[in-house]
């Protein structure tokens, strides 16, 4: 099956680089470079190992070489470039050979970043290729030269956010020749991670025309992927196919939140039987397709093909409410979606870029629901690569900014973003037990941190508010700042980025005792220290007020305890009072979010925490779902009740960071996470937390270690919960001192103790009186379906 090897490769390249000089630029005609070759036998382990400046197909005597999508990937190009390696032995014959190598613009200089600042030719201008052929014995029988012989592709025009147009009349010959470009093969890795791959294609759920005799289908899920179909037609004839995430209000076709990613496919048919078609160098974010037909022609088939780098679904969350099954399901899609070669934050419009603070507050949740290691290991290499001399991280990974920064100056440096540096390797340890990951990047992390204590000199950071100056931070990002007429507060720059500074520190501290740098850990939590004992200083007032009196400044301090002990009563009340001014609904943005939910727990508010987690109005969680999301939002109020879209320049139906809520749901409600003295489920920690409306709750994650699962229905006052652990692994059950007369395998459990738990199933059981949800009078929201 030709599938690429992920495991470290050592090669010894004698093969140039090598670019066609058929090529004509960015936005031109794709290219191919030839080469025929003859083998006196076909002997098997023949070893192909092959990358490309842009995106790649290879072809040996007409067959394609392997089923990985959008070769070789995308890494921060100017340092690091991914090479794939396949034994190729099956598709060589004794005698003439021919291998072939299509190639394309692809995020090397098709358009990056988005809007009337688009950048081109990123991170090169030429598109080329570099492969060489071993046999068993390591001999090199082909390798990539200025011999190689080049022309057009049927792939007349492609691109990222553009699309593709393929003429499949157009007659493929050699027109010209190729040459040698200079190129440091030091660059070249081996591919790190699991490469994109097709997921089962998506069958239309409804299909209909609308008043211009265009065809529209819903596939039911929005994804990550393209539209594959079959067409039978003239020779001329031509398909367009236009992709959009929803309908508006008004049932019609609606792509204006796209902005200048024109997401357009054209294929232009031969006429010779039936034609089938998938596009090669681009991928669309959409949930319905538009097809126009310009011609004779009849289109079937037709399919929504999602493609990932991730392709195991490795958890599950049901309860009794389907609206948070399916909240987990479309975060689910979400991670799918954007976790194609690094973690974007959109599949869809003209950005789809690796922003960091997105990563950073959905990596814990990432490692739940997929096999994230490879996958992160490999981007956090090029956030390493990408970041300034000062230890800044930038906004975005690969940064399109960094070769050219004309209209995006300083386009890095934010707290919550940077700091993925150090917050993603350490979700990478918990969840795998990975230690190099943490060797590897401490040294960046150390960086970054005094980076962010430069910023104004002390522990107390000030941001600049200009985007590009130095230490511009996004703050919490997309807050919700309720009505026009009273705003809600909001976190400050300065609150948000000092919180940040204590956080990090104190990681970083902590990965460096761990890496064995005590000297480093003994620093790092001494700033920690400072930073905290500053923010009580500057943020919090003798009555217990916390930054701007907001939900992030409360839930933020609470989880990471930064709030005097003197001042909990009264900043738990203040905290309730700021949930209960936006009438018991979410008022928190990016970095908020996830905090939001556990600091209610630690703070012993289950009860609101089941209010603002299950209402089901704008700003909230379940909203979204009840207007027929089937991929979590990037604005809590992407489309109102009443079916009006939000203003298009920022409005993504398929962004993954408020979906970190799921990790919540896993560790909080059904109650399993690792344990940081333990990590990679070695140790497990059960701790559930019982909330009205969800009754029966059951949840599951294949760990490295194995099948772990819990669950526990609630009957009255009684709570029954049921757990397994892996072999090989032990568990510590950790209960609420609310929880009364719990029994272990039908022990009694002794007050303030925590039980371990051997491998295999357990029972607990236990007395709790659940809190009753508050009623809100709140306007009525319609389930929106298309």
């Amino acid at each position: 099956m030709h599938a690429a090897s992920t495991q470290p490769v050592d090669v010894n390249w004698v093969a140039q680089m090598v670019a066609p000089l058929s090529d004509h630029g960015v936005g031109t005609p794709g290219s191919f470079l030839r080469k025929s070759f003859t083998l006196d036998t076909r002997a098997n382990g023949k070893t192909l190992h092959i990358s490309a400046l842009g995106l790649y197909v290879c072809f040996i005597n007409g067959q394609r070489v392997g089923h990985d999508i959008l070769t070789p990937g995308w890494t921060s190009y100017e340092t690091r470039l991914s090479f794939q390696t396949y034994d190729v032995s099956d598709l060589l014959v004794a005698g003439e050979n021919t291998m072939e190598i299509w190639l394309a613009d692809g995020w090397l200089r098709s358009q990056m970043m988005w809007g009337g600042r688009p950048i081109f030719n990123t991170w090169g201008d030429r598109i080329a290729a570099i492969a060489q052929l071993l046999d068993g014995d390591g001999s090199v029988v082909l390798s990539t030269d200025a011999s190689w012989e080049s022309g057009e592709l049927p792939v007349r025009k492609s691109g990222i956010y553009f699309g593709e147009i393929y003429d499949a009349s157009f007659a493929q010959t050699a027109t010209a020749g190729s040459e040698a470009i200079a190129f440091d093969t030091a660059r070249l890795v081996a591919h790190e991670t699991t490469p994109v791959r097709e997921l089962e294609p998506l069958q239309p759920t409804k299909t209909w025309r609308d008043d211009a005799g265009r065809i529209l289908y819903d596939f039911g899920q929005n994804c990550g992927g393209y539209v594959a179909f079959t067409v039978i037609g003239e020779a001329g004839a031509r398909i367009i196919v236009e992709h959009a995430e929803i309908l508006d209000k008004d049932g019609v076709f609606y792509n204006g939140n796209l902005r200048t990613a024109e997401c357009r496919i054209e294929y232009t048919l031969k006429g010779n039987g039936a034609e089938d078609y998938r596009p090669l160098f681009t991928f669309q974010g959409f949930r319905f397709a538009r097809i126009t037909i310009e011609g004779k022609a009849k289109v079937s088939n037709v399919v929504s093909v999602p493609i990932s780098s991730v392709t195991e679904i490795k958890a599950s969350f049901t309860s009794a409410n389907k609206l948070v099954d399916r909240l987990f399901l479309n975060t689910i899609w979400s991670q799918r979606s954007n976790f194609i070669e690094v973690p974007t934050d959109c599949p869809q419009r003209d950005e789809r870029l690796g922003w960091t603070g997105d990563a950073q507050v959905f990596a814990g949740t990432a490692c739940y629901l997929a096999d994230a290691q490879s996958f992160f290991h490999k981007w956090i290499r090029d956030v390493m690569a990408d970041q300034r001399e000062d230890g800044a991280v930038p906004h975005v990974v690969p940064d399109p900014t960094k070769m050219d920064d004309t209209h995006y100056p300083g386009f890095f440096g934010s707290t919550g973003w940077g700091d993925a540096i150090a917050v993603v390797p350490w979700q990478v340890y918990l969840h795998y037990g990975d230690t190099a990951i943490l060797n590897e990047v401490l040294p960046a992390m150390v960086k970054w941190v005094d980076f962010v204590w430069s910023i104004s000199d002390g522990p107390i950071v000030q941001p600049p508010r200009a985007w590009g100056a130095r230490g511009f931070s996004f703050g919490d990002w997309l807050q919700p700042k309720g009505p026009s007429a009273k705003p809600l507060p909001t976190i400050s720059d300065d609150a948000a980025a000092t919180l940040y500074l204590h956080i990090t520190a104190k990681l970083v501290s902590q990965i460096a005792e761990i890496s064995g740098d005590t000297k480093t850990a003994q620093r790092l939590a001494d700033m920690a220290e400072q930073v905290k004992t500053a923010f009580a200083r500057e943020f919090i007032t003798p009555s217990g007020r916390v930054g701007g009196d907001d939900q992030t400044s409360y839930a933020l301090a609470f989880l990471h305890d930064l709030i005097p002990a003197d001042k909990h009563a009264a900043a738990k009340r203040y905290f309730k009072n700021a949930i209960a001014r936006s009438d018991g609904r979410i008022g928190t943005g990016f970095i908020g979010t996830p905090a939001l939910l556990p600091a209610l727990v630690k703070i012993g508010e289950l009860g609101l925490a089941a209010d603002v987690f299950l209402q089901e109005d704008v700003p909230g969680w379940l909203y979204q779902v009840k207007m027929g999301a089937t991929t979590i939002w990037e604005r809590w109020d992407a489309i109102e009740p009443d079916g009006t879209i939000y203003n298009p320049r920022m409005n993504s139906y398929n962004h993954y960071a408020y979906g970190a809520v799921c990790q919540w749901l896993l560790e909080g409600v059904a109650g399993f996470r690792p344990d940081a003295a333990a990590p990679g489920f070695e140790s497990i920690i059960f701790e559930p937390t019982i909330l009205d409306g969800l009754s029966p709750v059951a949840a599951h994650h294949d760990s490295p270690r194995g099948l772990i699962r819990a669950g526990w229905a609630l009957d009255g006052d009684h709570v029954r919960y049921e757990v397994e652990v892996p072999q090989g692994s032990t568990g510590r059950l950790r209960l609420s001192p609310a929880y009364r007369n719990a029994q272990l395998d039908g022990a009694t459990i002794m007050a303030g103790t925590e039980p371990t738990l051997s491998p295999g199933k357990h029972t607990i059981t236990f007395d709790y009186s659940v809190p009753v949800r508050q009623a809100h009078d709140r306007p009525n929201v319609n389930v929106r379906t298309p």
